[in-house]
């Protein structure tokens, strides 16, 4: 599937749930919109997955809110995985209910996971989420344990917040087999200050010249990877703002509600519901038409995204 650029699109991800057991300052730090009512239900997300798969995407990322709240995912994940052209099946969790859930996923399917992690400092990290950092730990380990792997650990730097773990977190790919990436904080949602407090991925890598440059893992990834020398890990920059990689992007998302949106940084949404009901000719149809339409590139630069936050979007 190719869009109006000329660039093969391969690449879904598929928020299942907007609703989350964690508050993050930068996602949503109030209850905000949680339409449980409004979520596709497992058939409907595999169908959704298997016309994208038809017309080319090969990879699939589960995303929310929070998808490990959905007690259907294992079928979720079970169903994409019948699908003989997806090559790769991933899934974003804040992992404080991972620990307990790993194994199965693994066995359902999954190939490996993402997950969000602001701080290292116990109080810090209940601060920016109000979460509890021993279960992200105990995640961690047990997503290693079910062979999920690679683990990424994705890290939101805000400026005078966590931007001193820097190196902390660099440390961890040291002697464990995990990719730490650093995400610039972007302007999605209101009224976040990310203009004030984003960090430039780029003054980051200037400033560690012991950071090895690596080829990327897979085609239009948006990170740049380097790895300490001897290290077992890899750290990642993800710099949507100061390196912007728009001209490789390879992906669209669809909502937990059915909308598909073909860039992130754009506010244009085609509703996929009525097309799954009149069948999956409708569908396709829909889907390459509005692949047709990707935007050339995000304009973070000229305006907010501020009509749905992170969570909503599928973060």
């Amino acid at each position: 599937m190719i869009d109006g650029f000329g660039r093969e699109i391969s690449y879904l991800r598929l928020s299942i749930t907007e609703r989350c057991n964690l508050r993050c300052t930068y996602c949503r730090s109030d209850e905000g919109f949680c339409p449980r009512a409004a979520e596709l239900n497992w058939s409907e997300l595999v169908r959704i997955t298997a016309a994208f798969a038809a017309l080319g995407v090969r990879r699939v990322r589960l995303t929310g809110g929070e998808p490990l709240l959905r007690r259907d995912l294992r079928e979720i994940i079970a169903g994409i995985r019948a699908l003989p052209t997806i090559e790769d099946i991933s899934l974003t969790t804040n992992a404080q209910m991972l620990a307990e859930q790993a194994a199965g996923l693994k066995q359902a399917g999954l190939d490996r996971v993402n997950i969000s992690l602001d701080s290292l400092d116990r109080d810090l990290f209940h601060q920016l989420c109000g979460g509890d950092l021993a279960k992200v730990l105990a995640g961690i380990d047990a997503a290693l344990s079910a062979g999920l792997r690679p683990v990424k650990i994705n890290v939101v730097l805000i400026r005078g917040q966590n931007d001193r773990e820097v190196d902390d977190f660099i440390n961890l790919t040291i002697d464990r087999p995990l990719d730490v990436r650093f995400i610039e904080y972007m302007p999605v949602g209101t009224g976040n200050h990310s203009r004030e407090l984003r960090i430039n991925n780029q003054d980051l890598i200037a400033q560690r010249p012991e950071l090895q440059p690596l080829p990327p893992r897979n085609p239009g990834q948006p990170s740049q990877d380097f790895q300490l020398p001897g290290a077992l890990g890899r750290v990642g920059f993800i710099s949507p703002l100061s390196h912007k990689f728009c001209s490789t992007c390879n992906r669209v998302r669809v909502m937990s509600d059915g909308r598909l949106r073909t860039c992130l940084g754009q506010e244009s949404e085609f509703d996929l519901r009525p097309a799954l009901q009149s069948g999956d000719d409708a569908l396709l149809t829909l889907i390459q038409q509005a692949v047709s339409k990707k935007p050339e590139s995000h304009q973070f630069e000229d305006h907010w995204v501020a009509d749905r936050n992170m969570s909503r979007i599928g973060g």
